[in-house]
C-alpha cells in the first residue's frame, strides 16, 4: 500500500477551514480514482511535548505509488489538487509502506 499524508497548519479561522475542508475538499478528494481509504485526524494534533502548530492530518490510502500518480493525473485528482491550493501551504508526504 502507498500513502499520501497531508499535514495542515493551524489556520487563523479553524471553523472556516473545517467548513471548506469537509464541505468542499473532502467530497472532491473522495472522487479520486484509486483512492482506497481517506482518514483524517480527530481532535487536537499534539506532540509528546504538548500542542503542535498543526490543525489536521489527512491520510489517503492507495494501492501503490503508481496509483497515486494516476489518481492525480485524472480530472478528479486535478480538481482536488486545485482545491487544495486554496488552503495555506501544507506538508505533503508520499510513500510506500510495509508491515514489519
Amino acid at each position: 500500500m502507498a500513502r499520501l499524508v497531508v499535514i495542515y497548519k493551524t489556520p487563523k479561522d479553524a471553523a472556516d477551514f473545517d467548513k471548506r475542508y469537509f464541505g468542499t475538499h473532502v467530497p472532491l478528494a473522495k472522487k479520486i480514482p484509486g483512492l482506497r481509504k481517506y482518514e483524517v485526524s480527530e481532535g487536537p494534533v499534539a506532540t509528546p511535548a504538548g500542542p503542535s502548530g498543526f490543525h489536521l492530518v489527512a491520510t489517503l490510502h492507495f494501492d501503490n505509488m503508481a496509483a497515486i500518480q494516476n489518481a492525480f493525473a485524472s480530472a478528479e485528482g486535478q480538481a482536488a489538487a486545485a482545491d487544495a491550493q486554496t488552503f495555506d501551504p501544507a506538508h505533503m508526504f508520499l510513500f510506500d509502506n510495509r508491515e514489519v
